[in-house]
């Protein structure tokens, strides 16, 4: 695209001539003002505040849409573009209740944060407050349709980067109200609870029911770090105060997701209600009862004198590659909790946003790696992208509560296994088809694709971290493999087979190591602490082999694992 020469605010600079004037004022370091617009979805200009002054135009423009031209003069904050702001801002607070001492989001509102800088200081136009609902019907967040302005910003972000196409508007001018569905509670809606549409509220109408009230902006720090929950690896920033992560927001300079998060990687941390493990603790007579670190470490190291090589290491993916490389050094066999997938991916998730058919091969991306699920959700949507589904237990149409049951909306076949060669004859027929298969899929599909020139497969195994374990040394799922002690190092993991915990009620020794007390103290004889995803720092590789870095948000009274690895190691010598 060539560069057009445009003069903003007297500065002159050579921009691409499919700029818009809000982009190429923000590249030259000129700020405008906004509230609708957002990076990650296209500009409507709906809210008109970042209206300027361009030469030679009748009136007023938005610069969220508005093209450069070749010799535009622009004038961002001209005293007519300024009152027109101004204006702006008076007839939205004249609007709904807009109280900002009583807002959770006061001193966190770009809406407020403009006032001041306007220097509104009282109400210009009669208010007739009217009274609208508040729908607290989602676990995790609040919808006040008092708050809200109508950027719409939810409304575009669902549809255009989550792909959900959860939100509407209802209503007209200044009855319009933003709704789900069919005009349902949200809580009974297709809402997926990414959160998505709460990080980009400009306002206090949606709330984050965790962090509301628990810190302004001057009194938080981000701290930029990644999710293990699944091997998708999103970048995240966590929201401190005062040692205490308040709120999970995805981070939009992140590679793969671009401010995407699921509600496991968003919410679920924060509304953890199992026991932390803040102590080692031993059951003695069916009783649990706290003991000294190098009391619980001297008795580990007895059990694993005894045992020799018959110990079995049990991972999750919540594990580092640092934590799982000194893992390896110990003596026995190393499992990971998760099954393993030997098919390698030819595709990455980048793939995902460029793919004109998608084949999902025994996963439902609406239940494990959601994020991903949200990149083929949105091709469909917005691209005309084609999905297929197969299933084991799909003929035709599969049966509900199948593998592929979540994505079935945006689905324009379901197959079963058996008719696996119409997928191969309609992916011939495309210009980038992509196949993906978490583990229980991921020989058909790496099969599959290796009958189409041009396709890629795209493998998901479970665990955060398990490929970063795998290259550590622990290539083998634990499948039921007798032991004389089991060494479980867990982590935060909460989604556990039913029949590992049976065979670790029948093992001799358990020992785990974990962030959490439950379910472990049903099968552990020694429960020690391990430090959560939030506390500790490491590295993890992800689906695309990518190495992400893991930054520890707060501190913690957990020992750190290396710290207690080498205390176990020093004992043992």
């Amino acid at each position: 695209m060539p560069n057009v020469r445009v003069t903003i605010n007297g500065v002159e600079a050579a921009v691409p001539a499919n700029m818009t004037v809000l982009e190429a004022a923000q590249a030259a370091g000129i700020e405008i003002p906004t509230l609708c617009d957002h990076p990650a979805i296209e500009p409507i200009g709906a809210c008109r505040i970042c209206l300027v002054e361009i030469e030679k135009q009748r009136t007023l423009q938005p610069a969220c849409t508005f093209p450069v031209f070749e010799g535009m003069v622009a004038h961002t904050h001209s005293e007519k573009a300024v009152e027109a702001r101004r204006f702006i801002l008076d007839l939205l607070f004249s609007e709904r209740n807009h109280f900002c001492m009583f807002c959770q989001m006061s001193e966190s509102c770009t809406l407020q944060d403009l006032a001041y800088e306007y220097e509104l200081d009282h109400w210009k136009f009669h208010r007739p407050m009217p009274k609208f609902s508040v729908d607290a019907s989602r676990e995790y967040f609040v919808m006040d349709h008092n708050r809200c302005i109508l950027c719409r910003r939810c409304i575009r972000i669902c549809d255009e980067l989550v792909g959900n196409g959860t939100l509407g508007l209802k209503n007209r001018g200044a009855d319009s109200m933003v709704t789900a569905d069919m005009d349902v509670p949200f809580g009974e809606s297709s809402c997926i609870s990414c959160g998505s549409c709460l990080q980009v509220c400009p306002t206090g109408a949606l709330a984050d029911r965790a962090s509301a009230y628990m810190g302004a902006t001057a009194e938080i720090d981000r701290i930029k770090t990644r999710c293990m929950a699944c091997p998708v690896g999103c970048g995240t920033e966590l929201i401190v105060r005062e040692n205490r992560v308040i709120r999970v927001e995805g981070d939009w300079d992140a590679e793969p997701n671009h401010g995407l998060l699921c509600e496991i990687g968003r919410f679920v941390p924060l509304h953890e209600h199992r026991d932390r493990v803040r102590e080692p603790m031993v059951r003695s007579n069916g009783e649990w009862n706290a003991v000294e670190m190098d009391e619980a470490l001297a008795m580990v190291n007895e059990k694993l004198r005894e045992a020799g090589d018959d110990v079995a290491t049990i991972v999750s993916g919540f594990v580092t590659v640092e934590e799982g490389t000194l893992l390896a050094q110990s003596p026995g066999a190393k499992y990971l909790m998760h099954p393993i997938a030997s098919e390698q991916s030819s595709a990455t998730q980048a793939d995902l946003d460029v793919a004109d058919l998608f084949v999902v091969v025994n996963t439902d991306l609406t239940d494990d790696f959601q994020v991903a699920g949200m990149f083929i959700k949105r091709g469909v949507r917005q691209r005309g992208a084609r999905l297929l589904l197969i299933s084991d237990a799909a003929e035709g149409d599969a049966p509900e509560g199948d593998a592929a049951d979540g994505m079935s909306e945006w689905a324009m076949r379901r197959l079963g296994t058996a008719e696996a060669n119409e997928a191969v004859a309609i992916a011939g027929g495309a210009q980038m088809p992509v196949f993906v298969a978490g583990p229980e899929g991921a020989k058909l599909a790496t099969e599959l694709a290796g009958q189409v020139a041009n396709a890629k497969a795209l493998i998901f195994t479970p665990g955060g971290n398990s490929r970063g374990l795998y290259e550590a040394g622990f290539q083998q799922a634990f499948e039921g493999q007798d032991a004389a002690v089991y060494h479980v190092v867990a982590g935060e993991i909460s989604r556990i087979a039913p029949e590992l915990l049976e065979q670790l009620k029948q093992a001799g020794t358990v020992i785990v190591t974990t962030s959490y007390r439950q379910p472990w103290d049903e099968v552990a004889d020694l429960i020690l602490p391990m430090p959560t995803t939030f506390e500790k720092a490491g590295t993890t590789v992800n689906a695309d082999g990518m190495v992400c870095e893991v930054v520890a948000g707060v501190e913690t009274r957990a020992i750190p694992f290396n710290e207690m690895f080498n205390s176990l190691a020093a004992l043992a010598q």
